[in-house]
């Protein structure tokens, strides 16, 4: 009768440790998707009257998609569009590989009035330098950044133009990485996180070409592919 319920405790904690490895490697491989601003609130509004909010769920479903498709695992953050805080946007994030919020860009008003639209186009990436996370969020943004590179699109480096509400200082110009420390999604994430600005809907050309599902799929299979690229290997 001992050995036997010694034998029953060990394979008991076998099991739970073989439970523990695989829920660890799940969490490992977790990615959490933002989709930024709301239907009542949807941010940016293009030339051609497109809203933020529709080309960031475009764009987060079709990322979505991809991830899942390279087989890890996604929270969907604000589907449905509707008023949630922005900490309330980061909790999911607890114990994943990483927080991601997907926006599309506009301009300062001033720059608008002053017919200056068309100056810029591009992504943009931000990380918080002060968490702890910040290496693995910077890696993220890095490999992202190159993944957009690689179907042909460029940093807009908008935000690090040196005037009042802009002026971002930049990690990796060439790769359009800039430092946001206070930006309450990045700073609330108990996660790596960053906010990628997929392009610039305020640039009256970029709209259309932004808004295209096309578009859609072959920015988020880059973004997923720089994605599964730094995430920890499952174990």
């Amino acid at each position: 009768m001992k050995h036997t319920s010694v034998r029953q405790q060990l394979l008991s904690l076998v099991f739970l440790v073989s439970l523990y490895s695989s829920a660890s490697a799940c969490a490992a491989q977790q990615v959490v998707v933002d989709t930024g601003h709301t239907t009542e609130k949807p941010g940016a509004i293009g030339h051609n009257g497109k809203r933020e909010f529709d080309l960031n769920r475009q764009l987060t479903i079709a990322l979505i998609k991809a991830l899942r498709a390279k087989g890890l695992s996604v929270t969907d953050v604000a589907a449905a569009g509707s008023p949630q805080s922005l900490q309330a946007r980061t909790q999911a994030s607890s114990g994943a590989a990483l927080f991601i919020s997907i926006h599309h860009d506009s301009m300062q008003q001033a720059w608008l009035d002053a017919g200056r639209s068309r100056e810029f186009s591009g992504y943009a990436l931000f990380v918080s330098v002060g968490k702890p996370q910040y290496a693995r969020s910077l890696a993220c943004a890095k490999n992202i950044g190159r993944g957009m590179q690689a179907i042909g699109e460029h940093p807009s480096l908008y935000h690090a133009t040196p005037i009042a509400g802009e002026n971002r200082p930049l990690i990796d110009s060439a790769l359009g990485i800039h430092r946001f420390d206070d930006l309450v999604v990045l700073k609330t994430a108990e996660a790596p996180a960053l906010l990628l600005e997929v392009g610039v809907l305020a640039n009256p050309d970029e709209e259309p070409r932004l808004a295209a599902p096309q578009f859609a799929d072959r920015a988020a299979n880059a973004i997923a592919n720089g994605i599964l690229q730094c995430l920890p290997a499952e174990q």
